[in-house]
């Protein structure tokens, strides 16, 4: 039992690093079945076309999925331009604001995307057929040649012996993809390292008080749900006796649509104060009639956990 408490708070603790493993894991599966059974290059003037798909269509249907699961996409989207309103701010400002909110968002979907593209380009398989159908590629390794070597160049997918005999000078399409791979790799890691360094610098608390704050709002999900699940519950089973037994319904405080529209703003950080998350500025501020919500506050990368979706919302 100790072993397997141990495991469970390892998976906790490393929750989001987990996710994102096993979201590359299933990627790069999933990329292995496509190019060993699904995909067969064509080998003529169809190569380009066909390898580019295969190459550049999943990965970018991974992204969309992406944007589909996150639950902090719809947490912004729901209720941000009601037909009975207009936008005050114009849309530059508007334009500019989502921009910024989906920063995060757009982070975390392209994993899938960007680990399909590169586990793609290791194996070689589709930018080998793509490339040898190229018409920039076919002048630079036929070079000088006969028209013969444009036309053993659309076939080297189906025999990799011809890609010796159509040019020495050129790494093979192969190794020209596998170096294309890495580089692409590299690129992200160091992408990621130096954004994370630069988020993490650009943090208004220090590095206790974001263990803290962390730990809060997971705490406070958990119990939201618990209390909302028992609130629901409780409501459903008034209306239900009312129903069956033709009474009137007692009185029973729920939270009006002005207060639900407050806490589910996304989190924006005020220097001046300190709330941990939008309940807690709530309830803090005389049920928030005393302040602004969601407008002239900071919206940080740092403190994007606050509105993260937990487990239960979101893969990611």
């Amino acid at each position: 039992m100790d072993k397997l408490r141990g495991a469970m708070d390892f998976c906790i603790r490393h929750q989001t690093v987990l996710g994102y493993s096993i979201v590359s894991l299933l990627t790069a599966a999933s990329e292995w079945i496509f190019s060993s059974v699904v995909f067969k290059c064509p080998c003529n003037s169809m190569n380009m076309l066909y390898g580019s798909v295969f190459l550049i269509v999943p990965a970018f249907i991974l992204l969309l999925l992406g944007y589909m699961v996150n639950a902090r996409t719809w947490r912004l989207l729901t209720g941000s331009c009601p037909p009975q309103t207009r936008c005050s701010s114009s849309p530059w400002r508007t334009c500019t604001h989502y921009c910024n909110m989906l920063m995060p968002v757009t982070a975390r979907a392209s994993v899938a995307p960007l680990t399909w593209i590169a586990v793609a380009l290791l194996r070689a398989s589709f930018y080998e057929c793509a490339a040898s159908g190229n018409s920039l590629i076919k002048n630079l390794m036929c070079k000088d040649k006969e028209q013969e070597c444009h036309e053993l160049l659309v076939k080297i997918p189906c025999n990799e012996k011809l890609s010796k005999s159509v040019s020495d000078e050129f790494l093979s399409l192969q190794a020209q993809s596998q170096l294309i791979g890495w580089l692409l790799i590299a690129s992200i890691m160091t992408v990621a390292l130096i954004s994370t360094c630069v988020i993490h610098c650009r943090s208004p608390v220090s590095y206790l008080q974001l263990k803290f704050w962390k730990i809060y709002s997971k705490k406070e999900w958990e119990l939201f749900e618990t209390k909302a699940e028992e609130h629901a519950a409780r409501l459903a089973e008034i209306n239900i006796n009312c129903f069956f037994e033709a009474t009137d319904p007692a009185p029973f405080q729920t939270p009006s649509n002005e207060d639900w529209q407050k806490i589910s703003f996304l989190y924006t950080f005020n220097s001046q104060e300190q709330y941990y998350s939008m309940i807690h500025k709530f309830v803090n501020t005389n049920r928030g009639n005393s302040v602004t919500f969601g407008e002239g506050d900071q919206c940080l990368p740092i403190l994007g956990f606050v509105d993260e979706a937990r487990a239960g919302e979101s893969v990611f």
